[in-house]
């Protein structure tokens, strides 16, 4: 009985970890690794272990850093069943679906130049009929439901509270008298957040798997959260300029969208037109407001209230490239939400094209951003960036907003962790090494836990845990 770590082990994406027991292989996650070009180029590596030999897929939550190299694995060989909470089930539907057209673009793109210098043509990375064959072999199942899923190996999922169907994984597993619960906290939200609920303690464990994204960091007080947006608001309307939001798809663009209905009035936002350009968000919007019941109470409570979230008189949906582009015609007056969430790809690189060498301008960067993305050379101040091979001079105002992150932030990891009882030992993933030492750092004094950090390859043999060696 043991795991071992492939992806997301000594960095933030490319989740993956290899749990084996009884004879049988499950893998926890299986994500794509974003960042740079050179970093993402890794995603066409072969895997580490045998596709064909794993027996089951148990999958955290949606986003592709967790989900996206399934269609991979499933044109590898893989051949079982993948768990997912329902929600999440219907979140990779348009999650990788998107993936894919992106992956057939960025191919045909790239054929072409490769036919100008005589090369052979590159396949996509997976098409839209891989993630079709994914799809077809998810089981969904609904939060604090028990499954035994392979021969003495049970599954159920609790809220993560991380996006909409997002969970903590808790496993017990057996191999001959051997027992063991394994708890894999998948992404875990904010306490406080709006929208989704808590994440969800966990009494018991013999060996943790945790993320650690935010060690070492303390998100800012949600209420100053609140009103620093409602004064960038309010600059941007004096200076006449329009607001730009790189979002994730799913969750940062409902939750932006949750805190401009809400605050509509005291922001005066019937001045503005409000864009949700992304397909993919639209869509995911659609699904956030199918699963009501996993809502807090102050979101049941709006809801009731109005029958719908948001509730936003000038919001537009725009779907198509065409709707898109007629956005870039308004000089001022403008909150676009639009991805990619990192400005590594999509709409939201035309809007920058337009809008970040305007002084008037105002770019709100609400998400974690990976080295090596533009995002990231935004938050650090870059003067100049390169977009569509133009390098432009950054004359916007760009305000990093921390206290939006669907990631919780140290004290709700460590408040997290104190729900368990005793100190069972744990692995941290999900980290640059720098946020993981610091996590590590806190686990170890503040709650005496024995603490490893997961670096690719590592094994733990879950017959002999740490604490037991002494």
């Amino acid at each position: 009985m043991e795991i071992t770590f492939y992806g997301a082990a000594g960095e933030v994406t490319g989740s993956c970890h290899l749990l084996r027991v009884g004879g049988r292989l499950i893998l926890l996650d299986c994500g794509l690794i974003q960042g740079s070009r050179k970093q993402e180029a890794r995603n066409r590596d072969p895997f580490l272990f045998d596709p064909t030999a794993v027996d089951a897929v148990v999958l955290s939550h949606a986003h592709l850093d967790h989900s996206g190299r399934l269609p991979v694995l499933v044109k590898q060989g893989f051949r079982g069943p993948i768990y997912a909470h329902n929600a999440t089930r219907a979140l990779c539907e348009v999650l990788l679906a998107d993936a894919a057209s992106l992956s057939e673009r960025d191919a045909e793109q790239d054929n072409r130049r490769r036919a100008r210098k005589g090369l052979a043509p590159i396949e996509p990375l997976y098409t839209r009929a891989d993630v079709g064959d994914v799809l077809r072999r998810v089981s969904g199942m609904r939060y604090e439901e028990r499954k035994e899923i392979l021969p003495g190996v049970r599954l159920c999922f609790r809220d993560a509270g991380h996006i909409m169907g997002s969970a903590v994984i808790e496993l017990w597993l057996r191999e001959g008298d051997l027992e063991r619960k394994v708890v894999f906290s998948g992404d875990l939200g904010q306490h406080g957040a709006p929208i989704l609920r808590d994440p969800t303690p966990v009494a018991q464990a013999d060996l943790v798997l945790m993320e650690s994204t935010y060690g070492g960091r303390v998100h800012r007080d949600r209420d100053a959260t609140i009103e620093e947006i409602g004064r960038i608001v309010s600059d941007a309307e004096h200076d006449r300029g329009n607001i730009l939001i790189p979002a994730f798809a799913v969750g940062r663009s409902q939750e932006i969208l949750y805190l401009l209905g809400k605050h509509y009035r005291p922001w005066d936002l019937d001045r503005w037109h409000v864009f949700l350009d992304s397909p993919m968000a639209i869509e995911a919007t659609r699904i956030y407001w199918s699963y009501p019941h996993l809502y807090d109470d102050e979101a049941t409570t709006l809801r009731r209230g109005v029958d719908e979230m948001p509730r936003l008189r000038n919001l537009h949906l725009t779907a198509t490239t065409e709707e898109s582009r007629v956005i870039n015609r308004l000089a001022s007056g403008a909150i676009i939400i639009a991805g990619s969430g990192m400005c590594n790809g999509g709409r939201i690189l035309h809007h920058l094209k337009h809008n970040i060498w305007r002084r008037e301008s105002h770019i709100v960067i609400v998400g974690y951003q990976a080295q090596g993305t533009l995002g990231r050379r935004l938050v650090d101040r870059a003067e100049r960036v390169r977009i569509f091979g133009e390098t432009m001079r950054v004359a916007a105002h760009v305000h990093t907003v921390g206290g939006l992150s669907a990631h919780g932030d140290e004290n709700d990891l460590l408040r997290w962790y104190r729900a368990f009882d005793g100190t069972p030992p744990v692995y941290l993933v999900h980290g640059e090494l720098d946020a993981s030492h610091a996590l590590a750092e806190h686990l170890r004094r503040a709650c005496r836990a024995h603490v490893t950090l997961a670096l690719p390859g590592y094994r733990v043999n879950l017959a002999r845990l740490p604490h037991e060696e002494s």
